[in-house]
This record gives structure tokens, sequence and C-alpha cells, in this order.
């Protein structure tokens, strides 16, 4: 009986994240994981009213996607969602309460942002590579950029690339310039505390570090 419960049990944790995820391939998410954990228990200065809205990839201006593989994960176009030598070397430091920094790729923030919640677990870091794996296998790299370009927060209740693009430039996404998308993805690791504009000399800095990176990577293809 309990070797019947416990098999269903991982069928169900293994199946799940499957059907999720083919699900996702073909529509578009009305809401994900972290904003479901934002709704649930907003940090300091979330707004009552987030901004959102779903543009498809080909209405996103190339600068963009461009500009976050330049500086999140250079490597996006060759792995199949896991930067391993990156991730050895954060299990590598980490202590007994589980990771303690950050090695994701683009593939597994998009699949932590999407079916997950926040959380510094082996456990859910475990979910998470597993999650990106499918994705990779499933969606392919564009599906994976457009999902991630429209989920994530690039400032407070701020989320997808169109939103962001609207609030901070009175543009549309697809207008983007290299250097406001330069400076967009310069938020993306800490919204809360880090805007495009105005530009302080953090971001100057950091935008101008990652144009010169899109510029030593000259042209990207998945």
């Amino acid at each position: 009986m309990i070797k019947k419960w416990l098999l269903n049990l991982i069928m169900i944790l293994i199946g799940v994240p499957i059907l999720l995820v083919v699900f996702v391939k073909f529509v578009n998410p009305p809401i994900w994981g972290w904003k479901i954990a934002r709704t649930i228990n907003p940090p300091t200065g979330y707004p009552e009213n987030t901004e959102h809205k779903w543009v498809s990839i080909d209405k996103i201006s190339a600068n963009m996607p461009f500009a976050v593989i330049a500086s999140e994960d250079q490597k996006y176009p060759e792995h199949m969602g896991v930067d391993f030598d990156a991730l050895w070397s954060v299990i590598a430091e980490s202590g007994e309460g589980g990771p303690a920094r950050g090695a994701s790729t683009i593939t597994q923030q998009t699949a932590k942002n999407t079916f997950l919640f926040p959380s510094q677990t082996y456990i859910r870091k475990a979910y998470e590579l597993y999650i990106a794996l499918l994705l990779e296998m499933i969606w392919g790299k564009q599906r994976i950029m457009e999902v991630y370009l429209n989920i994530i927060e690039f400032g407070p209740g701020i989320y997808g690339v169109e939103a962001a693009s609207q609030h901070y430039y009175g543009k549309s996404a697809a207008n983007l310039s290299r250097r406001e998308a330069a400076q967009l993805a310069v938020v993306l690791p800490n919204p809360y505390r880090i805007q495009p504009v105005p530009m302080t000399n953090y971001v100057e800095r950091r935008s101008e570090w990652v144009l010169r990176q899109m510029n030593n990577l000259g042209s990207v293809t998945y």
C-alpha cells in the first residue's frame, strides 16, 4: 500500500510539471508563480495595481533579448537550460540552509518565475532544474525568451517588457533602443532597488558594461 502510494506521488511530482509546461507552450499564462507570491505576500513598495501587457516575441525589439542575454546569461544560445559549471560552484559554496547565491540561467529564471515560488531550498532548486530542462525540450529558446520577457518584474508590480517600456520610456517594447534595452536589463537583478530612469551612476556604469558585452557578442541566434 505504501509502495503504491509513493509510486503515485512520484508520478504526480514528475507528471504535473510536464502537463503544465506543454499547456504554457501554447497558452500565454494569465498568472504565474512569482506574481502569485507577490500578491499573497507583497514586499515593501508593492503597488495595489500592477502593470502588465503580453506581447509576442516579434513585437519586442531585438535589442531586448540581446541585452538580457549579454547581461544575464551569455551562454543562453548554447546550454540546455542549466549552466552546470556555475551550478557546481554555487553548490560547493553552499551551507546547510541551501544555496547562498544564484547561478540561474534565463531558462531557470523562467521556470522559477512561471511555475514556482520564492525559496532558497534544495527542493525548490531541484524542481527548478527539472522544469528548466523540460522548457528546453518542449518550448525551445524562442518561447522561453518570449515568456521570460513577458513575466519578469522590471519594477514593483511592473511585469513584462511592454509594461516596463511604457512605464519608463512611454513607448512600445517594439521601439526600444539598444541603450534603453541595456538599462532595462540592468534592473533585473533587483527591480526594487534599481530603476533605469532617472539614471544613477551605477545604472550608467552597468548599462555601459552591458552595451560592451553586446558589442563583444556581435549577434545572437537561438
